[in-house]
């Protein structure tokens, strides 16, 4: 277990909670992205656990990327060292087979709303706040936030965000939809597992749908199209194929207990 993530036990058996805990303001550093990479892989391999929860505590999620460690002197300043973690772990976890949601409290900015958007959905408190403000640093988002901000909530609304580096509060980001859900700031985390534990109740294929998603987002229609048949075909595979067609066909649309294998 890392000294700044943790991989931590929720109330639901089949569900965990990615735990960030780096005082005062849960700073990404390198360390962080180490850490967060270690998770995901070590996640990617765990068939007992089918959802997961990133969470940052009760009153910041994570304010930003650690700025001491962006370089200020010489002629190359190149932050890629610091970067390159961070989006390798990002990367790792927005491909994750389990259903991921971030709960966010308090500030989501800069490389705090890039982790945040790695997850499947996101759920937020009343109070949460997501941003990208690397411009008013004279710098832009370099984890994310220019791409996975566009995808989520279009090229017009991700330019004001990127280009002004204003703050987004809660009713807005659902409004947008950069969050799916807002909820009292003491009950977020409580209702992401609840959503978490929804998913991983469901049958194996869901995890095919998440992929043929994924993987079909930057191809054209032709390979998205050829990527779902890949996924639609492995869906067939699993047991739970068995155990929903044949409980349809004997009791109804809505009735079958799905084992998650």
């Amino acid at each position: 277990m890392g000294e700044f993530v943790k991989l931590e036990e929720s109330a639901v058996s089949n569900v965990a909670i990615i735990r960030l805990d780096r005082p005062k303001v849960n700073a990404l550093n390198s360390q962080i992205g180490r850490e967060l990479l270690e998770v995901a892989q070590e996640l990617a391999t765990r068939q007992d656990i089918r959802g997961v929860v990133v969470w940052g505590g009760p009153r910041i999620f994570a304010a930003g990327a650690d700025i001491s460690e962006f370089p200020v002197e010489g002629e190359n300043r190149d932050p890629s060292p610091m970067v390159d973690l961070l989006n390798e772990a990002n990367f790792a976890l927005e491909n994750l087979p389990q259903i991921t949601i971030a709960a966010v409290n308090g500030f989501a900015l800069g490389g705090g709303c890039e982790l945040s958007m790695t997850t499947d959905f996101r759920v937020c408190g009343e109070s949460a706040v997501f941003g990208q403000p690397e411009i008013l640093l004279g710098i832009i988002a370099g984890a994310g936030g220019t791409q996975r901000l566009t995808r989520l909530v279009g090229v017009t609304k991700s330019k004001e965000i990127n280009y002004t580096g204003r703050q987004v509060k809660a009713a807005e980001a659902l409004e947008i939809g950069l969050v799916s859900a807002v909820h009292p700031d003491d009950e977020v985390l409580d209702e992401a597992v609840k959503l978490a534990a929804l998913y991983a109740a469901g049958p194996a294929a869901i995890a095919n749908a998440k992929k043929a998603i994924m993987d079909g987002l930057h191809v054209s229609i032709e390979e998205a199209i050829a990527i779902e048949k890949r996924e639609f075909v492995a869906a067939f595979q699993t047991n739970d194929a068995v155990t929903g067609i044949t409980s349809f066909m004997e009791h109804g649309p809505g009735k079958a207990e799905f084992s998650g294998s």
